[in-house]
């Protein structure tokens, strides 16, 4: 690359021309003002080509070695450290002003750096990023603009070699899951836990017999052979299926703005949905998912599939997913699952209802209800509840209030009749969607109704 004048070098010719102009305001002869100038120059064009061969020559001997340390997974908003190296085998230190090309669906904090290069040394620095985006992701190559061993110029050198990373959505909410289900705390995010010994309908094992047990699942002959009361303890049902619909259309680009990075509808039915398939999934059954209101040829279709690989193998497929401005056609997707998924299963519909909806979304409801056990949950505005929870302090503030509460309830009223009333069915605000989803989940497990 083209070598760049230093600031030093800049700051020298414009104190030659500061100096120039008052040798003239004080009137001194102009030839010789331009003599004096012009040996100036040559002596300083001579002392920079000198510098030129002396660091380049220094440069070539020894070149600067980087690279790049940074997970190949990222999670969306969170902040994690990428951490540079720079060896200078070089016998002489090197000053240099470091940035490296960060993709710029990310921000980030710690950029550019000065740095100083020891001599036969190395050099590690690092900044933080935080991607705002899920999908692919790229990182260039590391830029440095290194000073010269007399500092009279700067030679910017691309250093290190690209690399591709993917970010995924947020895994916060598996994690606190995990860690709460192991504690058994999950009330603290709302999930309902149901303790009842022998509970379900698929046999688990035998038992002793103990207080408050069933009369009715003691097992007689287990009983004679032992000598004591036993009973059969029964568990949910596993091998079961959960099937998603995920609406990709343009009502899930809603993005209320009000929130963290990842916070539009689309990115919240994705989270709802990787916690309720690590759920499904641990308690053994199989998961799937099906995409609409994607552009023509862009659906997905993830098989149903069991066991802890399934949740890594759901998040390679969906992390790089993104809402459209498709309009989305319910009728379409509830024929596509019809036809690829005849065994009965839980249908979760992940979509942003509004009334206007109601005409096409009841048959697509009916025909899945036909076969699966099928419940729609939507996404609701969270500035609805704001609006209508405003003091009525102005007038302006009373139409506010008056308007949310007729929207709120002609969506209300569109909802129950589109579902028919069904208990399953949700319609809440994007926060408490995921802790919905699956008390509704554990609600039909333990009720037995697939």
């Amino acid at each position: 690359m083209t070598p760049l004048p230093s600031r030093h070098c800049v700051q020298a010719l414009a104190l030659l021309a500061a100096a120039c102009g008052i040798a003239l305001l004080l009137g001194a002869p102009p030839p010789w003002v331009a003599q004096a100038a012009a040996a100036l120059l040559v002596a300083g064009l001579a002392w920079l080509l000198r510098d030129v061969l002396i660091s380049r020559r220094a440069w070539y001997a020894a070149p600067l070695r980087a690279r790049r340390l940074v997970p190949h997974a990222l999670a969306l908003g969170v902040p994690t450290q990428v951490r540079i190296e720079i060896e200078n085998p070089a016998a002489q230190p090197c000053v240099a002003e470091l940035f490296d090309e960060v993709d710029p669906r990310f921000s980030f904090d710690g950029l550019p750096q000065r740095i100083m290069l020891p001599a036969r040394g190395r050099f590690e620095l690092a900044y933080t990023v935080i991607a705002r985006q899920r999908g692919p992701a790229r990182f260039g190559r590391i830029q440095l603009r290194r000073h010269s061993l007399a500092g009279s110029f700067e030679q910017p050198l691309a250093l290190g070699q690209p690399c591709e990373l993917r970010v995924y959505p947020n895994f916060a909410a598996l994690t606190r899951y995990a860690w709460l289900a192991g504690d058994r705390r999950l009330a603290q995010i709302g999930i309902k836990t149901y303790a009842q010994r022998g509970g379900g309908t698929e046999f688990r094992q035998l038992s002793e017999y103990r207080a408050g047990d069933p009369v009715r699942h003691i097992d007689w002959k287990a009983t004679l052979r032992q000598g004591k009361p036993v009973v059969r303890e029964f568990q949910d049902e596993r091998d079961q299926r959960v099937l998603f619909l995920l609406d990709c259309g343009r009502r899930m680009r809603a993005d209320e703005g009000a929130r963290e990075i990842g916070g539009s509808h689309f990115d919240d039915a994705l989270n709802a949905l990787m916690l309720l398939a690590c759920v499904a999934l641990k308690e053994g059954d199989e998961v799937g998912v099906i995409t609409f209101g994607n552009p023509p040829g862009l659906a997905r279709h993830f098989a149903p599939r069991k066991g802890r690989a399934a949740l890594d193998a759901l998040m390679n497929a969906l992390y790089d997913l993104q809402p459209s401005a498709t309009h989305s056609d319910y009728a379409a997707a509830a024929h596509e699952l019809m036809r690829t998924h005849p065994r009965r299963a839980l249908v979760i519909m992940l979509t942003n209802f509004r009334d206007e909806d109601a005409d096409e979304l009841q048959p697509a409801l009916q025909l899945l209800r036909r076969r699966h056990l099928s419940l729609v949950a939507s996404l609701r505005e969270r500035v609805l509840g704001h609006l209508a929870a405003q003091p009525l302090d102005t007038p302006r503030r009373g139409v506010e209030v008056a308007a949310a509460h007729l929207f709120e309830q002609s969506r209300r009223d569109a909802f129950a009749r589109v579902t028919g009333g069904d208990a399953l069915s949700i319609d809440v605000e994007p926060a408490q969607l995921a802790t919905a989803l699956v008390n509704r989940y554990h609600a039909v497990k333990r009720a037995g109704l697939l």
